[in-house]
């Protein structure tokens, strides 16, 4: 039975990705989700664009599928994440692949929505399976959580799961902190980075 390896933010989880895993499921595969982490002296960097941390989102995930998948916290960066860079040459970039595919046997496939994203993954030797991206998208979800908190008229739980809305309101706290400050995040590769810990350790 091969392994599929879904990589992605899932900050939060929304109905975009429980369609995606419920159709990875579907393929009778073993699923494997590895929401991303960026650590700093062990810490976890959250950030406007990553507010939820690694446990919130695997609490997520179990609320949804409980033990129909696997949750790996393999897919982490840790600071500094320059030495990631550039991708390809960076010896860092390919302790990263080595990183991702601890425990996973031969027979195993990565799934990616985003063709830019299925190029850098076939480059890596990831062998990856391109999908159809989806509307949804877990910034417009994050956009509607913080616009709530200022204006107290938003409809962010339409595109959630209604388990995955009970855990965002018993961690609202997070959302506030977030809502009025600014995003420190920068793109590179494609792919958005937290600005704390890309220099430093």
């Amino acid at each position: 039975m091969p392994t599929g390896i879904y990589l992605a933010h899932l900050n939060p989880v929304t109905n975009a990705h429980i369609e995606i895993i419920n159709e990875l499921l579907m393929e009778k595969d073993q699923i494997v989700v590895m929401p991303v982490r960026f650590l700093k002296q062990e810490e976890e960097i959250n950030s406007k664009s990553f507010p939820f941390s690694f446990e919130i989102r695997k609490k997520m995930l179990e609320a949804i599928f409980g033990n129909n998948i696997t949750i790996s916290s393999n897919y982490t960066f840790f600071a500094p994440f320059k030495k990631y860079f550039p991708p390809l040459i960076a010896p860092k970039s390919w302790e990263l692949r080595k990183q991702i595919l601890g425990g996973i046997e031969d027979d195993y496939y990565t799934y990616t929505g985003d063709k830019a994203e299925g190029i850098m993954l076939k480059l890596y030797r990831l062998k990856p399976k391109i999908g159809t991206r989806r509307e949804i998208s877990a910034t417009s979800v994050k956009n509607d959580m913080y616009e709530a908190v200022t204006s107290k008229k938003s409809e962010w739980e339409k595109n959630i799961p209604p388990q995955v809305a009970d855990i965002i309101k018993e961690n609202w706290s997070i959302v506030e902190k977030f809502a009025s400050s600014d995003d420190k995040t920068m793109r590179i590769a494609g792919m958005k980075f937290p600005r704390e810990g890309y220099n430093s350790k």
